[in-house]
């Protein structure tokens, strides 16, 4: 299946990882030829990609925020399990695994993989249904982080359970959990599974079942809660400084 990624970052990042297949890149009429996007076609020049001039307007067809540059590429490279906690042991540290139960909004998804990335986590799982896909939208969002990371669709319960038996302790990320503490930041140092619930449900009831501890950032303001891509993004951090101490 084809489809076309957007934006300066987005396909400067695909690009870069060269891991889909690029079939052609439309850049737009007069577009300035500098910074990313010299970049861009420097780096299809050498792998011999064939770049068409187009109207903006057949560019804004495909997105309001082209940036001036679109890609035509395969579709996204998915991982698996095994994969993820492979790669965690060739580079000998401990698994950290971000798990995102039943996520919905693209720019929430786009959010949180841009920060998995920066933090270096070994690979994210999604469910197989009823969630947001790495599409075009979410690439863009991520700023191309999507195309750098493992990225597994599978039955979230027998993920859980196969992460479980490598001794990855899964830590659910809920308002009904225990404040994350000096006490409680333990829970981040090990191997860690980070699950972050559906913007508007939370944790699924199978999956809270699955986890080892629930947690939570501790509020001291008004609102009672943040965003998915905001508590996710805090709580991956969290566990990126525990595991460093």
């Amino acid at each position: 299946m084809k489809e076309f990624i957007y934006s300066r970052n987005a396909v400067y990042e695909t690009l870069r990882a060269n891991r889909r297949e690029i079939f052609r890149l439309q850049i737009a009429e007069g577009a300035q030829e500098k910074g990313r996007l010299e970049e861009i076609l420097r780096m299809a020049k050498e792998r011999k990609i064939p770049v068409e001039r187009a109207p903006r307007a057949r560019l804004d067809k495909l997105h309001s925020n082209h940036q001036g540059v679109a890609a035509e590429v395969g579709a996204y490279p998915y991982s698996d399990v095994v994969e993820i906690l492979e790669y965690a042991q060739e580079k000998s540290e401990l698994p950290l695994i971000l798990i995102l139960d039943a996520l919905q909004d693209p720019q929430n998804f786009g959010a949180l993989l841009r920060t998995a990335e920066g933090i270096g986590v070994h690979g994210v799982i999604i469910p197989l249904a009823h969630t947001v896909e790495v599409t075009p939208a979410v690439v863009n969002a991520s700023s191309g982080a999507s195309e750098h990371l493992l990225i597994a669709q599978s039955n979230l319960s027998q993920a859980l359970d196969a992460l479980k038996d490598s001794d990855v302790w899964i830590v659910g990320l809920d308002q009904e959990g225990e404040p994350i503490s000096e006490k409680t930041d333990r829970h981040l140092r090990g191997a860690l599974g980070l699950v972050v619930g559906s913007e508007g449900e939370g944790l699924r009831e199978l999956t809270r079942k699955k986890c080892d501890i629930i947690l939570k950032l501790p509020m001291r303001g008004k609102v009672e809660s943040l965003n998915a891509a905001v508590a996710g993004s805090v709580a991956l951090y969290l566990a990126y400084l525990a595991r460093n101490k």
